[in-house]
This record gives structure tokens, sequence and C-alpha cells, in this order.
């Protein structure tokens, strides 16, 4: 795939499997929809299986849980399938329930803390979300080739697949 289109290697469409998700407040769901704007704004996304039509993208992308499991469901720009990447979620486990814990600190600092105490737990928020994206990209090696802001926004979304009420 070194001579497929860069400009190609990207998501166009991500939905999440609405029946993974079991709840959602109001400061999840902007997390949500900031995080899928701002994916589709800029992404690389490069499935590392080659195609025997040598398809190289772009992508739609459905994301969902199922039995533990992580599923990536790539389809083509005609939502055909081409796909699943299928990841054990155990490893995520701790850095989702911290990426929560810190997350609503967060919200409670914003409307009770001084500047200063919203930056630090800011900082740790970004901290934590960082190296779970580090994380990603070194599970999805040899499946999935994604850049680091693309692994940050599919955290996120990882994350809101993981509410529960």
């Amino acid at each position: 795939m070194t001579d497929a289109d860069p400009s190609q290697q990207r998501i166009i469409s991500i939905d999440l499997d609405e029946g993974s998700i079991v709840w959602r407040n109001p400061d999840v769901e902007q997390e949500r929809r900031v995080a899928i704007f701002d994916l589709l704004e800029e992404n690389k996304f490069v499935p590392q299986r080659g195609h025997p039509d040598g398809y190289a993208g772009p992508y739609r992308l459905m994301l969902r849980v199922e039995e533990g499991r992580l599923i990536f469901e790539i389809s083509r720009e005609d939502g055909s399938p081409l796909e699943a990447i299928i990841l054990g979620l155990g490893r995520f486990r701790r850095p989702i329930r911290d990426y929560f814990a810190i997350c609503d600190s967060y919200y409670q600092a914003i409307k009770t803390a001084t500047a200063q105490q919203i930056e630090t737990v800011d900082m740790a928020r970004r901290a934590l979300h960082n190296e779970a994206a580090e994380m990603l990209m070194d599970r999805l090696d040899g499946k999935i080739a994604v850049d680091f802001d693309t692994a940050r926004r599919l955290f996120t979304l990882i994350c809101v697949l993981h509410i529960k009420g």
C-alpha cells in the first residue's frame, strides 16, 4: 500500500453502536460530538491488511463492544464491508476507569475550583488521555496504522462505549 494516496487513507464516517452505550450524561455527549467532529476533520487511518482489489480508502468505521472485545468494523466508502479488527479490552479497563474518574474531577473543578486547580486537573486528564492513546496505537500495531491525534479521538469514543448507567 505504499503507492496509495495518503489523502484517501482516512475515516470519512464513524458510528458508535448505540446498543453498546447504556447511558450518557451531557458532558460525555459533548466529548463524543467533539471527538467525532475532530476525527472526521483530520485523521490517519490505514488498515494494514491488503485487499485483493487494492482498496486503500477512504473508510467508514463502526465501533462496538461485544463480549468484552472492541470491534472496529471497517467498510469501504460505499458502505460495503472490508474487515473487522477485534481487540481485547482487558488492558483498556483501567485507563478507561481512570479517565472517567479524572473527567468527573475536571467537570466538578470547573464548577467550583480556582483556575490553577482546574489547570492541574486538566493536565492530569490530558496526560492520562495521551497514555491511553499510545496504548491504543500499540494494540493496533500491525492491524491499523493511526496517528497520535486519531488514537486520542478513538480512545475518547471507546470510553463513550463503556458508560454504564
